[in-house]
Formats: structure tokens, sequence, C-alpha cells
């Protein structure tokens, strides 16, 4: 976000209580099935069994989805019965952060995204699996667990482009946790189509400095880092679109935790990503709450599904939460 008067921009809250399913019709056929996968997370900032009954939620509240929850044992737990059965599903919501799989599990996983699948990451699941060179082409960029140049260039957004810098240094940073606006890079993708030129998400971490092979990547949308915000300065991509293979994939980089993901901006382009993901179509409307580039917008009813968002706003969003988080 250019401008840094985000205490006014609060003050003009919309917050969206929202219907379950408005900006979504139901699902006249058969509903897309689609596993979360959650397990793990590199610490206890990122409260991955409370963010899957999140993003769970959002996604049976389209009436698009059925939702199974697969919950994977740790990177050092025990995979013998660990059968997830990939092929059942359209699409793979990865919400799991852990460094490693055993490989035959990353072969099937491998085989379900390029045979079509569809695969889903959110925020801190492109923290995951720095030493799988599959999964790194999949996220397209990521941060953190020992990421450096060998990963791959930062990418960013410059003269209306996507810009490698392949000088040394490490993956992964992002300031305190404050508003921040989105500029839409890719109007005509279905996931992005409708949605305003610029808009403005909730309290985030704002993902920069990403390192990636960049491959089959579309930048759907970015975000400035401000310097004043511990920023790099540069339009870091925060929405993309890839192909692995025939699969699709959308990645986030938002969605640190409960708040981030009450976000009518999060909530949008996640249902969205997730149905292109799995049919390579988008049929769902872009609800009348979505933010706009002055308003922020949230649903207080997902916001509520974290305990600590009774305790008062300032618990959520109070600006020292967010140092050393990823």
């Amino acid at each position: 976000m250019r401008r840094m008067g985000w205490m006014a921009v609060m003050m003009g809250l919309l917050c969206a209580g929202a219907a379950p399913g408005a900006g979504g019709p139901a699902n006249p056929g058969k509903p897309i099935r689609v596993m979360i996968l959650d397990g793990e997370s590199g610490g206890p900032y990122h409260n991955w069994r409370l963010t899957t009954q999140v993003l769970k939620k959002e996604l049976e509240d389209t009436g698009l989805f059925e939702v199974t929850v697969v919950t994977a044992p740790p990177s050092d737990g025990d995979f013998s019965q660990f059968k997830p059965e990939f092929d059942r599903y359209q699409a793979i919501v990865m919400n799991y952060d852990g460094p490693d799989w055993p490989q035959d599990l990353r072969t099937e996983f491998e085989q379900y995204v390029s045979g079509g699948g569809g695969l889903v990451i959110v925020h801190a699941a492109d923290n995951a699996f720095p030493n799988w060179p599959a999964y790194n082409e999949m996220i397209g960029v990521g941060g953190w667990r020992n990421r450096d140049e060998h990963a791959g260039p930062h990418w960013y957004w410059q003269d209306g482009k996507m810009v490698a810098d392949t000088s040394p240094g490490r993956a992964g940073e992002h300031g305190l946790r404050l508003p921040f606006e989105l500029t839409t890079r890719d109007p005509d993708h279905p996931i992005m189509r409708g949605l305003p030129p610029e808009w403005l998400h909730v309290n985030d971490e704002l993902y920069a400095n990403l390192r990636g092979p960049g491959k089959n990547m579309t930048v759907l949308a970015t975000a400035h880092s401000d310097p004043n915000n511990r920023g790099t300065g540069r339009d870091e991509p925060i929405l993309m679109a890839l192909r692995y293979g025939k699969g699709r994939i959308f990645h986030t980089a938002m969605g640190h935790d409960v708040f981030a993901l009450s976000g009518v901006g999060f909530m949008t382009t996640y249902q969205r990503g997730t149905e292109w993901a799995a049919t390579g179509r988008v049929t769902q409307k872009v609800p009348a709450t979505f933010p706009t580039a002055n308003t922020v917008s949230y649903r207080v009813d997902l916001a509520e599904m974290d305990p600590d968002y009774l305790h008062g706003a300032s618990q959520i969003v109070r600006e020292g939460k967010g140092t050393g988080f990823r």
C-alpha cells in the first residue's frame, strides 16, 4: 500500500456480515470435491487448526463445494498409514507448511497435479518444501526455510511486467500487519474478472522478496511493499495462477490468520481461485461487499471464529503482533 494513512481507512471499515453464499449461486449439479490438507506449521503463529475451519466454511458457503479436511502427519511423523487418495478430489487446498515429505507421497502429489488436479496454495504453504523442485515449480515463488538465490530469482512487477532479480539474498520478508492495497494486473483472467483495478485488503502480512522459478506463472495482483513498513519498495506478487503439466494452480500469499481470512477480498479470490483450479472456469459473482480502493471489508461471522477476536480488535491487529511472524 503506497499510502500509510491506514488508521483513516480503518475508521471507514465496512463490516461485511454477508449472508452465507452471497456472491455465488448454489451449484445445480454435482458439488466440486475439494480436500483441505493441513497438519503442520512453521510455528504457532500459523494456527492451522483455526484457519482450516475458516477456509472450509468459505468454500461451503458458496454452495459449490464438498469439502473434506485431511490432516497429514508433521514432516518428522509417521506416514506409513497416511493414504490421502488425491485423485478423489478435483482440487487440493494446501494449508500445510512442513519441510519435507516421503518420496512416494511426493511422487503421488506430483502425478495428481501434473495429471490435471487443481491446487490452491494459501499463505505459508508457499514456505513449505524448499528442497522439492516440483513443488517449487507449482507455487512459482516461496519464502523462508532457508530459501535463497538458489531457489530462483526474486520476482516483482515493474513497468507492466514481471522482473527477475537474480542477486544473492534470503527469500521471504514482511512488515507489520497493516491493511494494504492490491492492484489487479490481469483483469481478464476468470478469477479476477469483475474485480476493481485497486482494492484494499484487511490487516495481513504482505509477503515480499519471494523467490522461485516463476515458471508458467501469471501474476493476477500485486501489492506495494512499503519501505516505511520494512518493505522492499517493490510491487510484489500476491495472487498468481500457474500451470504444472495439466494442473491449474491458484496461489494467494494472503491469509496469515483468521482475521486476514475474513477479509472479503481474500474470501472472494480464494473461492473463485478454488473453482478455477478445480474446473477451469469461474461462475461466482463478485459480492456487493467487495472492498474498494478506499474501504476494507470483512465478514464478522468469520472473524469471530478466532476466540481472540472477542477480546477486541486491538488483540488482532496491534502492530507489534506481526514482528517475526511468517
